[in-house]
């Protein structure tokens, strides 16, 4: 007989609890962003969030709407997750326990960052968004 085990999960919702999800495992990576959108859409200077693969993200109650890919909860308008085909993309203040094991290990558009914020340390630091990694392109010999 086989051991069942049982991976870890967070729980999440928005602010009304009406959109409830959860993910399975740790998550990819974990950063922050300062651009224009996070900051609207987070009503804060910055917007914090973990990105998981899509097959450990459900959602498992409510109807959300989605603008430029960032969904809200139809009810209350909090923010919950992006969905793309391969990631879920969560906003770490969504999930029901505080995630003090989460540590970001990069920063997004930091031209837009508050003076009064300092770099994170030791932290990649973007002047926009997070360059995906090229697999379909051979390594050049000359740098590898």
């Amino acid at each position: 007989m086989q051991d069942h085990v049982t991976l870890p999960f967070r729980s999440g919702s928005c602010v009304c609890r009406g959109v409830t999800f959860r993910v399975s495992s740790d998550p990819l990576r974990v950063g922050i962003c300062h651009c224009t959108d996070c900051r609207k859409t987070s009503g804060a200077p910055f917007a914090a969030f973990a990105v998981w693969p899509s097959q450990a993200f459900e959602q498992r109650s409510g109807f959300t709407t989605t603008y430029a890919g960032r969904s809200f909860c139809l009810t209350c308008g909090g923010r919950v997750f992006s969905v793309s085909d391969d990631e879920v993309e969560v906003m770490i203040g969504s999930l029901d326990q505080a995630p003090t094991d989460f540590t970001p290990e990069y920063e997004l558009w930091i031209g837009r960052r508050e003076t009064w914020l300092q770099p994170l340390p030791d932290t990649a630091q973007f002047e926009g968004d997070r360059e995906p990694p090229n697999h379909s392109q051979a390594p050049d010999p000359e740098t590898a």
